[in-house]
């Protein structure tokens, strides 16, 4: 979980949240958010299980709408 903090502290930083916002707010965006349980989600980060977010995110960087969602968040960071 503290990575994802130190992700959307160092996009706050550098002034891009307004872009990370569009990226989760988009067709893709809400296409993985339909894949997603949020409460396992809330759950796995609320009690630090690593491995069941490992699962979660990995289900969905496989698909064509979490690869291009992860291209648009590495070209954020640059």
């Amino acid at each position: 979980m503290q990575n994802f903090e130190q992700l959307g502290r160092e996009l706050e930083r550098r002034g891009k949240t307004r872009e990370l916002r569009a990226l989760a707010e988009s067709e893709d965006g809400a296409r993985l958010a339909a894949m997603l349980d949020a409460e396992k989600l809330q759950k796995a980060a609320k009690d630090g299980d690593g491995e069941a977010l490992r699962k979660m995110l990995g289900s969905v960087l496989c698909t064509e709408e979490g690869k291009r969602l992860a291209e648009g968040i590495k070209n954020l960071m640059k």
